[in-house]
């Protein structure tokens, strides 16, 4: 990753005020880009954006990208380089309880995102994020490879891979490579593992839940310990991202395709192992407990992704194991306890992620 590319480059970034859209806003600006940020307010008190204010985006546009025409004139606006879309419900729960916000803020989102593209003359490069969960689940123990069948059992799942789907759609017909020449536009997604990182304080995940416990000095309720997800700090798939946009704006058709990022293959692990070591690095009398409740959603239990084509292809490996990653989100979560200035404390964690291998 060159942080020359990215100097006076126009970026238009959908879920800037989410907790990954936060962070990417932040490293971004710290390169030199000019961003313009488009989403809804941060929906958690705190949340990372409110703590940094508007360090990460040139320009914030609190609006819904359900809302196609608002999306558009806010595109044209930006006159963007490179698009990079995060803007979406996340959570599994909140799916089961608004299965029709979900898939119309993570489908038609996605679709309106990618028309508000086809008629803004100034982009070369998109990146839809979509999530792990969107492959059908087999209960495999070996990764999902970016080819296997798009699926989904509860509504947020599936609406990723709806969104992959919408994605594959349009860059057949109206982004194809080999019409590069005429339309200038490459279109990637991205799958990326159980991302994790300070400033996330969503409901119904399972770092942020377990700080919360932690914090309050009470055992903190896990539904699904026996659960293997590929857990990895947000900064590695943000890299990957970054990584991954460059190409496509330099280089365009070879890299418009699907990509997984996620960990090495020993950093997927139970969520047990995540509460004990979390637990153990925070210290005192942070303890957790199964919540073995009637009311519980279905979940996957195995989940992992085969990264071979980003490691072989753009040369993208992770840097930080999950050690190192969970540490970093304790240390993050101490130093706002205290007070810190959290845009210094994050852009400095940014900094010590970068000097920690060369490209």
């Amino acid at each position: 990753m060159s942080g020359s590319f990215w100097s006076g480059k126009r970026v238009f970034l959908t879920g800037h005020t989410g907790f990954k859209g936060c962070w990417l806003a932040l490293w971004l600006a710290k390169q030199g880009a000019h961003v313009t940020g488009y989403a809804l307010a941060a929906d958690t008190r705190p949340s990372l954006h409110a703590l940094t204010g508007e360090a990460g985006a040139a320009e914030s546009i609190i609006a819904d990208i359900r809302d196609l025409e608002r999306l558009r004139k806010a595109m044209h606006g930006s006159h963007p380089d490179v698009v990079f879309h995060l803007a979406a419900q996340p959570l599994v729960r909140r799916s089961y309880a608004d299965p029709v916000e979900t898939y119309s803020t993570n489908v038609m989102g996605t679709v309106h995102l990618l028309e508000a593209v086809r008629s803004c003359d100034s982009v070369r490069a998109v990146l839809v994020v979509t999530s792990d969960k969107c492959y059908e689940n087999r209960e495999w123990q070996w990764g999902y490879r970016e080819n296997e069948p798009m699926g989904g059992y509860d509504p947020y799942s599936n609406s990723k891979g709806c969104a992959e789907l919408v994605c594959a759609s349009y860059r057949s017909s109206f982004f194809n490579p080999d019409r590069h020449n005429e339309h200038g536009v490459a279109l990637a997604t991205a799958r990326a593992g159980n991302v994790i990182g300070g400033g996330d304080w969503s409901e119904d995940r399972l770092l942020p839940d377990l700080l919360r416990a932690f914090g309050q000095n009470r055992a903190a309720d896990i539904r699904n310990p026996s659960a293997i997800r590929p857990w990895q700090h947000v900064l590695e798939p943000l890299r990957g991202y970054m990584m991954l946009a460059e190409n496509l704006y330099q280089h365009g058709p070879a890299w418009a395709q699907a990509w997984n990022f996620g960990p090495n293959d020993s950093d997927a692990k139970p969520v047990s192992w995540i509460a004990d070591r979390l637990a153990d690095l925070w210290g005192g009398t942070a303890t957790w407990r199964t919540d073995a409740g009637p009311d519980q959603p279905h979940e996957a239990r195995w989940l992992k992704l085969d990264c071979s084509k980003a490691r072989q292809t753009l040369g993208w490996v992770p840097r930080w194991d999950l050690e190192r990653g969970l540490s970093a989100i304790v240390e993050w979560q101490r130093a706002w306890a205290v007070g810190h200035a959290m845009t210094d404390f994050t852009l400095q964690q940014i900094a010590t992620y970068e000097s920690s291998a060369n490209d």
